[in-house]
């Protein structure tokens, strides 16, 4: 694998994982203004740590599989989390588990038998960001929230940008598989 596999930027993905039950664990006790802090720490986490590889040129294969790999997990956590107690759809934690799950096969496929690691695309990293708006919705207590539709607004926004951009994934996949990809970022 090329670059460092313990750096900045790669720690800082390793603490959005880290912090996933430890969100679940004060917003279903009650602590909503430290899971609102441990919330706004991993959002920042994630643009933070490609930032820092970017600046300190710590770009490194572990970090373009690590920090993708912890934007679904925290999602797919928090998500299946607020289904559970109620506050989001079956039909949309489904969905996104099962792309990611796809994108996150697809991606294996292509590093083991191509050797290309795919970075993100931008279409996902809004899909991220609407996903993290809609999280802020459910855990900020503004009656703003409550009255207006929010965190619907930013769900449906979600899944337009997820569905986007698991059809750019696939569309990457089938040319690399095909030999005709010449846009990877490697």
């Amino acid at each position: 694998m090329k670059g460092h596999i313990i750096n900045l930027p790669n720690s800082l993905s390793f603490l959005r994982i880290l912090l996933i039950p430890f969100f679940i664990y004060y917003f279903d006790k009650g602590d909503i203004w430290i899971a609102n802090t441990i919330l706004v720490i991993a959002v920042l986490s994630d643009w933070f740590d490609g930032q820092t590889a970017r600046w300190t040129n710590e770009v490194s294969d572990m970090g373009k599989i690590l920090d993708p790999l912890a934007d679904k997990l925290c999602l797919a956590a928090v998500a299946v989390y607020f289904m559970a107690i109620g506050e989001l759809p079956v039909w949309f934690v489904v969905f996104v588990v099962i792309r990611d799950l796809l994108i996150f096969l697809g991606a294996a496929y292509v590093k083991h038998h191509h050797k290309v690691i795919t970075t993100s695309l931008w279409p996902g990293k809004w899909a991220v960001g609407f996903v993290s708006m809609m999280f802020f919705t459910m855990v900020w207590p503004h009656p703003f929230f409550d009255r207006y539709p929010v965190q619907e607004v930013f769900m449906y926004l979600s899944v337009v940008m997820l569905f986007i951009s698991f059809i750019q994934y696939c569309l990457r996949f089938y040319r690399i598989q095909q030999g005709r990809d010449s846009s990877l970022e490697s």
